[in-house]
């Protein structure tokens, strides 16, 4: 026969996997999932793995090897590096010739789904906990942590992926492996209602030993990127959908924009104010403690010392400089400084804040090549490190701000879309945009967006729910892109053997 059986991961969550008779006998001392539920520590325990696997686990190496590639490669904002290039399934992923075989984005499916499978462990095993070891108020919010990471879970892949299969339960046995595809509609009402459910459980802030866990604002922040996304998929219902996001967007109080833009991104400023989801590294080692990552190798050109895997596209460059040096500073938008390293004065002049203590030309000499400095560490000594701790936002509070002007706009409601826009643009030095009609805010939402979030891979769903990728792409000379095709990844070839 075959069995079903338990193990102790190396980060203290269990896992299942099938297993001959002889393993039966369980040994009296092993932990399983029958006897690892035995106090507050443990559940914590458990959720923190169910943490781990956030933007695709916890490699240092392999950390930007999976996310940039299947979420940035493809945007009309990014090209790819020299090194890059020698990377045969990260260039398909770029050209859009990609197959269902291709590893970087089978990866990325099989880690969300892993961190589906740890919260719904949570969710089964916590009743397990005996109530003298827990109170009841931190049963309920570890519970509604696993919940918003379940649905967060689920939305990266339905973001990616026309069907998935909704995981809602812990899976015991191998019968509960095979259920049909969901519909679009189905996931997306999965995916709300659990961050509705959990928005009114959770805390607007977390206490200090619980930075960068779930709160109220996360899960209304991603309740309305869920609904405003759904709102151009469903369009009979579009209105609706609007109006829910408001609502959600509206509940999300308590942050403010940061005027030092790069600090967000260069590892000197952590869970800002702006802060609103946020992937937590540390430079901690205590006790064989490993909290870090090789991003900073990734994403810096060769010339910083870095790998050379992307690059600042020209069409970026441009959007960026487009309004011209109208900012109150005398230059263009600040967020191009903060952004992209390229060849300008205002980065030759040694009075002006230097990238790794340098100036262009000390760094590219004759050569004009613009490369990103967002993730960039803010010193030479921290970027010569082998691995860093820079911290990844994955929601911010101008995020929300662009997503209620959009859906202000979208209901026909312009005048009262642009103050949230002036906001942003202030952040930036911008003076407030000009124009007042639905067209004109939706083509300044749309510039917005192109200069607020490079590397942080909002891009190519902006573009998607607009019905714009196409465009977009074709007038950077990247014709390969086929909506009918590349709208969404194909299901991982291993997905389809194994299910």
């Amino acid at each position: 026969m075959k069995k079903i059986f338990l193990i102790l991961s190396a980060i203290g969550l269990f896992t299942f996997a099938s297993c001959d008779d002889y393993l039966d006998q369980q040994s009296p001392d092993e932990l399983t999932s029958d006897n690892f539920w035995r106090n507050k520590a443990d559940a914590e325990s458990a959720l923190a793995s169910t943490y781990s696997q956030l933007e695709f686990g916890i490699d240092p190496w392999a950390f930007a090897e999976v996310k940039w590639p299947v979420e940035a490669y493809r945007e009309d904002v990014n090209e790819l590096g020299s090194d890059a290039l020698n990377y045969q399934n990260w260039v398909e992923l770029s050209t859009f010739t990609y197959t269902n075989g291709n590893s970087q984005f089978t990866t990325y499916w099989k880690i969300n789904y892993r961190g589906i499978s740890n919260a719904n462990q949570v969710i089964d095993k916590l009743p397990q906990v005996p109530s003298s070891k827990i109170t009841d108020e931190d049963r309920k919010q570890i519970e509604a942590e696993a919940r918003f990471l379940r649905a967060y879970y689920h939305m990266k892949l339905i973001l990616n992926w026309d069907q998935i299969y909704i995981r809602n339960k812990y899976i015991t046995k191998e019968s509960d492996l095979s259920i049909p595809l969901s519909t679009r509609a189905e996931a997306w009402d999965f995916i709300t209602s659990e961050f509705k459910a959990v928005a009114a459980i959770l805390p607007a802030k977390q206490s200090a030993d619980k930075t960068g866990r779930a709160t109220s604002g996360a899960a209304n922040s991603y309740l309305g990127f869920a609904y405003l996304t759904r709102a151009y998929e469903e369009t009979a219902q579009k209105q609706t959908f609007l109006n829910e996001a408001l609502t959600a967007f509206n509940k999300v109080q308590g942050y403010e924009l940061v005027k030092d833009y790069v600090s967000m991104f260069d590892g000197t400023a952590k869970n800002t104010k702006e802060s609103i989801f946020e992937r937590q590294f540390s430079e901690t080692t205590a006790n064989g403690a490993f909290y870090r990552n090789a991003l900073h190798y990734w994403m810096a050109a060769a010339e910083l010392g870095g790998w050379d895997e992307i690059l600042p596209s020209a069409m970026l460059v441009n959007e960026f400089k487009k309004e011209g040096k109208i900012a109150t500073t005398g230059n263009y938008d600040s967020r191009l400084y903060s952004t992209i390293f390229f060849k300008d004065p205002y980065f030759n002049d040694p009075n002006n804040p230097l990238v790794l203590g340098t100036t262009y030309d000390d760094k590219f000499g004759d050569t004009d090549k613009p490369v990103y400095r967002k993730f960039i560490p803010s010193t030479q000594e921290k970027m010569d490190q082998e691995y860093t701790a820079i911290n990844v936002p994955l929601m911010r509070y101008s995020n929300v701000l662009l997503m209620q002007a959009e859906a202000l706009n979208e209901l026909g409601r312009p005048a009262e879309a642009i103050p949230y826009i002036n906001k942003v643009r202030e952040r930036a030095d911008m003076p407030a945009m000009t124009g007042t009609t639905t067209a004109q805010v939706k083509a300044q939402i749309e510039h917005e967006r192109i200069l607020e979030f490079p590397l942080e891979n909002f891009r190519f769903y902006d573009l998607r729910r607009w019905g714009k990728t196409k465009e977009a792409l074709d007038a950077v000379g990247r014709t390969g892109f086929d909506a009918a095709k590349n709208n969404f990844y194909p299901i991982p070839l291993t997905e389809l053997q194994a299910n």
